[in-house]
């Protein structure tokens, strides 16, 4: 079972660019399922408000209260999902993104994203 990560409850951190500060790329564990959270609007402008919210160093769980427009409004909770169980773009994201870092805003055909996963298992 993967260690928890330190900070819990929707903290997290910007993802870094394909290269960390020290020039070696991150490497994401393989999984079957992610648990994550996310924000999810409608229309671009709202979520570009969010990530500027996050960017400010705001917890993602609050960011995601107050701005995402569907049923994860607890923080922007989903839980467990497996792989195969995902719109493509977000299966994309979730799969490749580090633990404890936030996504740049990405379109799906449910709206925009901004996805922040906590823990992957086997």
């Amino acid at each position: 079972m993967p260690k928890k990560q330190a900070g819990g409850k929707g903290k997290a951190k910007p993802a870094a660019s394909a290269e960390s500060a020290a020039g070696k790329q991150e490497k994401v564990k393989p999984a079957n399922h992610v648990k994550c959270r996310h924000i999810l609007c409608e229309k671009q402008s709202k979520i570009a408000e969010a990530y500027a919210k996050l960017q400010e160093g705001q917890q993602f769980a609050q960011v995601a209260t107050a701005y995402s427009e569907d049923k994860a409004r607890n923080g922007g909770e989903l839980g467990w999902m497996a792989r195969g169980s995902m719109v493509g773009p977000f299966q994309e994201k979730a799969f490749s993104q580090p633990i404890g870092k936030y996504t740049e805003p990405f379109k799906t055909t449910f709206g925009y994203h901004i996805l922040l996963v906590e823990e992957r298992k086997m």
